[in-house]
């Protein structure tokens, strides 16, 4: 008999909901910034997202970056940890010492609530939110009220995501999202980096500064970029830390990630409404890479481009923005 259920439960120590539902399960850590911390196909012993061990999790907890599937609310590197805005320009906390940059927003580490939790005949599943307000700490930076609200499902279709940011306020904000999902290179279990092709829908690679801010021009894309947004290829050919335009192909915007010698193939299909993708493999480090999809460019408040072009996307009051994403399995 096939098992269908969902429950709070622990993660290494940590309050997480559980999500089962038939071979796979699934967790999110609502009190970690409501990452989705594993998914799973249990009968088959993969991990798909690259999980903390027991020994990890202090250290993820402090920078929550390269485990499960971590939310960037505004993502990625500001100037100067400024983020100019309607006629003002709020000062973010200079944490990237390096490149004197703001670093993925605020979101990422806070206790979201846990709304719900339950199966259907079809799914289990789970909704996290975050509420911002006068009372909270992303409003020292972020001076907004807003919701942001995560709903995870698995079902026979693999991983299903909904987010949702509203505005709550009586002015406009901006709506700049990512999720710094983090997947196994290899997945299968004793399975190796070497089998594995990456496809991912790019278009452009962004000149970045020393910085590691866009300067408004593209590059040329290298052979293996070309191989990457074509038939695949080994997702650790050289150190990567770009920054692509997301270009839909055959009407869907994803990450394809195929291990040529089991014949599968682990999509992330996460819609067009991420402009942007980001990829980082940790210094061409087999085990784990980062496609990060992204509503916005890099530094987007301060370049001189399009708003709908470079994602710099806005809320009036009570409006929502949304968008919906999918992780499954097909036959390579």
């Amino acid at each position: 008999m096939s098992e269908n259920r969902a429950f709070e439960g622990t993660y290494q120590g940590e309050k997480a909901i559980w999500l089962k539902y038939d071979r796979y399960e699934a967790a999110i850590l609502p009190e970690v910034g409501g990452n989705l911390i594993a998914f799973r196909d249990v009968a088959s012993g993969t991990q798909y997202l690259h999980e903390p061990t027991l020994d990890e999790m202090e250290s993820f907890k402090a920078r929550p970056f390269i485990h499960g599937i971590p939310v960037l609310f505004p993502p990625n590197r500001f100037e100067d940890g400024k983020f100019p805005w309607n006629g003002r320009t709020y000062q973010f906390p200079v944490n990237e010492p390096a490149t004197g940059n703001h670093l993925h927003g605020f979101v990422h580490s806070e206790t979201w609530a846990v709304e719900e939790f339950g199966t259907t005949a079809g799914e289990s599943y789970v909704v996290v939110s975050l509420v911002v307000n006068e009372q909270s700490a992303v409003y020292t930076y972020l001076p907004h009220k807003f919701t942001i609200k995560l709903r995870y499902a698995i079902s026979a279709d693999g991983l299903h995501q909904h987010v949702m940011v509203r505005n709550e306020g009586d002015d406009v904000m901006p709506c700049l999202f990512a999720f710094h999902t983090s997947v196994n290179a290899p997945f299968v279990p004793g399975g190796s980096a070497q089998d594995y092709r990456l496809k991912l829908t790019i278009g452009e690679r962004w000149e970045m500064s020393e910085r590691m801010l866009p300067t408004g021009n593209y590059q040329p894309l290298s052979s293996n970029e070309e191989l990457m947004k074509g038939d695949g290829v080994y997702p650790f050919f050289e150190s990567l830390d770009n920054h692509y335009t997301a270009v839909a192909q055959n009407g869907r915007n994803r990450m394809e990630l195929t291990d040529t010698k089991h014949g599968i193939t682990l999509v992330y299909d996460v819609g067009t409404s991420y402009k942007q993708w980001m990829i980082w493999n940790n210094g061409a480090t087999e085990g784990f890479f980062c496609p990060e999809p992204q509503i916005n460019l890099v530094n987007a408040p301060h370049v001189d481009l399009p708003a709908d072009e470079i994602g710099l996307y806005s809320l009036a009051p009570g409006e929502i923005w949304e968008e919906t994403g999918r992780l499954y399995v097909k036959k390579a």
